[in-house]
């Protein structure tokens, strides 16, 4: 019988490397897993933004104005995303609004530092806050 058939596989040394190796490109995985569920997740800030600037929308060609006591969305008031990540402030006027989207208290999306908050207006002008607010939108 051949010699080197009895003593093939595997030391403990390398089975250890490998494992190491796979260990190391776990964690980097989970990393960027991590990252990219918080940039999914502002999908729901975007959203509840767009609903909110059309409900007003709505309310100015029905009343001629954004902050018509008829309107279902008042001026101060604040308005939940879709999903409940964002907390969403009005601010009226008559001919103009703005609407700030910021992470609900106890959300997942706190822990968003490249986008802390983003806004939109009757313009459709859109900005954020953050470490890179490019990102917000």
């Amino acid at each position: 019988m051949n010699q080197k058939a009895l003593h093939s596989g595997f030391t403990l040394i390398e089975l250890m490397m490998v494992i190491g190796i796979v260990a190391i490109l776990a964690i980097v995985a989970a990393g960027f897993y991590g990252d990219n569920v918080i940039a999914a997740k502002r999908s729901d800030g975007r959203r509840g933004l767009q609903d909110t600037a059309t409900s007003l929308e709505k309310c100015k060609s029905l009343y001629g104005t954004y902050n018509s006591a008829n309107c279902a969305i008042a001026d101060g008031s604040t308005v939940p995303s879709p999903e409940g990540l964002y907390d969403i402030a009005v601010t009226t006027a008559a001919s103009t609004f703005s609407l700030t989207a910021t992470p609900s208290a106890g959300s997942s999306q706190n822990a968003d530092t490249d986008c802390t908050s983003m806004t939109l207006d009757n313009l459709g002008q859109r900005g954020g806050t953050g470490a890179d607010a490019s990102v917000c939108w």
